[in-house]
């Protein structure tokens, strides 16, 4: 196990083109769950693959434990990589599979044998060792990409979406295997992925990027209630916080989470926002309320009401933000178009 640490780290690909990441400074403790979340070409991969020694940063320094491996090739980083795209041998078994980086490295066959099954029992692949992977589920095979990470015994463990390519049913289980893992093993984990429900459930801390530049590091929660500018909090929630502009409950951008909204009957006196119902989004537990509050440029904000809302599309309600949950971005400023929660 060890800790990695990020000294001012920048990639730049091309001359005279912004960077991909810029001045990364970040400390991963030793055994922690860290992820990387963002959107597409905010710079999460490359600051992974630069870990890995896949890419080679234009500054800065990158060090595992006490060692400056910044330059180092792959293979001297003591680390194991899992990918999106599992990455298996397709003539190989699901045992020579799992065993391959390790004869490459000459183990003792008793050692190899160890490892696998103690791996295999613990991903629940234990009946499919001598299967090929076009014989597994999408699932199954991405077990035998975590297997053969894991009997590597690394000090770090990276994964690069490795679930993107799963449907809904299974990402939440593989979701739950990799937190067991790492609650097993107690190994140092760094987590790429575009996706902030995963990044929520997931990650013991969360580094939110954008345009290569790290927004806020923080544990889920307090990322959730106390996001630190308005794009981690219009990125960060499903839906995400809805983001008043200026003037509409304050004098600079107010955000509100969707739950922190109440509605009332338009007529209903007090203060509050007037808006006009657009659709609904009935989930069961819960209805995504979405609507366009009133004024010269339509602003729409999303509620989040417990059950079945009797509300039509076109109804005239009163929206009443919870002023005591809200957080506010002073100086900040934001359109009414991109105020909008992104869905």
């Amino acid at each position: 196990m060890a800790a990695v640490t990020f000294t001012e780290v920048s990639k730049v690909y091309q001359r005279g083109e912004s960077a991909a990441v810029a001045g990364f400074n970040l400390a991963i403790r030793d055994g922690e769950f860290l992820v990387l979340v963002g959107p597409s070409g905010c710079g999460k991969s490359t600051t992974l693959r630069m870990v890995a020694g896949l890419e080679t940063p234009t500054s800065g320094t990158i060090r595992i434990g006490e060692k400056d491996v910044t330059n180092l090739p792959p293979k001297d980083r003591d680390i194991a990589m899992v990918f999106q795209n599992y990455a298996l041998y397709p003539h190989m078994t699901v045992r020579e599979n799992m065993e391959f980086a390790l004869k490459l490295r000459k183990f003792p066959k008793a050692e190899i044998a160890r490892r696998v099954e103690s791996a295999a029992e613990a991903l629940g692949l234990t009946p499919y060792l001598k299967r090929l992977p076009k014989a597994l589920s999408g699932g199954q095979r991405q077990r035998v990409a975590l297997g053969r990470a894991i009997v590597r015994e690394p000090a770090v463990f990276l994964f690069d979406e490795p679930l993107s390519n799963l449907d809904a049913k299974m990402r939440v289980e593989m979701r739950a295997e990799i937190i067991r893992l790492h609650h097993r093993l107690g190994a140092t984990m760094i987590y790429v992925t575009h996706d902030q429900t995963e990044a929520m459930t997931m990650g013991e801390r969360i580094v939110v990027m954008d345009k290569g530049r790290i927004q806020q590091v923080a544990p889920p929660l307090e990322i959730y209630e106390h996001p630190a500018n308005p794009f981690v909090a219009g990125f960060i929630g499903t839906p995400p916080m809805n983001l008043f502009p200026a003037g509409m409950l304050g004098p600079g951008v107010v955000g509100v989470r969707p739950e922190h909204v109440r509605i009332a009957q338009d007529e209903t006196p007090g203060a509050g926002l007037r808006a006009t119902v657009d659709f609904l989004e009935p989930l069961g537990s819960e209805t995504l309320v979405h609507a366009v509050v009133d004024g010269a440029a339509a602003f729409r904000a999303i509620v989040r009401v417990p059950g079945f809302s009797p509300l039509k599309p076109g109804a005239r309600v009163m929206l009443q933000p919870d002023l005591t949950r809200a957080v506010e971005f002073p100086g900040e400023t934001v359109s009414a178009e991109g105020a909008r929660a992104v869905e």
